[in-house]
């Protein structure tokens, strides 16, 4: 079950040492050359040596965006990253596209593509014992990653973590 996914779920996760959840759920994880690029691989940066082994293991690969004008015109509304993880995902009809910010899941949405983010793939992570409870996870992610997330989001989530236990 291949995925796109833009910059923001690989790096997050990379950071708080949960990349493999990606490898987990997906296989295959598919970015463009922005995404590459906005990892900052090359750089010794928290998350870095975790991107680089997946990239070396081949289950994280990197794929050429075909159609840059595309890319370009959606580039009007998002960054790079996300212009061109679209765009890319319309080229290759993954099963699913991974990306948090809201404008771009709303575009997503509109083109007909699955879209689902960190918050998704903690949530099928928990719910398949791969991870423990999501407090702790995505209280980390805050503090380290500096990922943001609405109080109502965060309540609602471990909410929905205890209806499922």
């Amino acid at each position: 079950m291949p995925a796109v996914s833009n910059t923001s779920p690989v790096l997050n996760l990379a950071i708080v040492g949960r990349l493999s959840l990606l490898r987990d759920q997906f296989e295959t994880v598919m970015v463009p050359h922005a995404v590459r690029d906005e990892l900052k691989i090359e750089e010794d940066l928290p998350g870095c040596n975790e991107i680089r082994g997946a990239l070396k293991q081949g289950w994280l690969v990197t794929i050429e965006v075909k159609d840059m004008e595309k890319a370009e015109l959606l580039n009007r509304e998002l960054d790079r990253g996300e212009s061109e993880a679209i765009a890319l995902a319309l080229q290759v009809r993954p099963d699913w596209v991974l990306v948090d910010e809201k404008e771009a899941r709303n575009i997503c949405k509109t083109l007909g593509l699955r879209v689902t983010g960190i918050l998704g793939v903690l949530l099928k992570a928990r719910r398949n014992g791969k991870v423990g409870p999501l407090k702790e996870v995505l209280d980390e992610l805050m503090s380290k990653a500096g990922f943001r997330i609405g109080k109502t989001l965060y309540d609602n989530i471990l909410r929905e973590e205890s209806n499922q236990a």
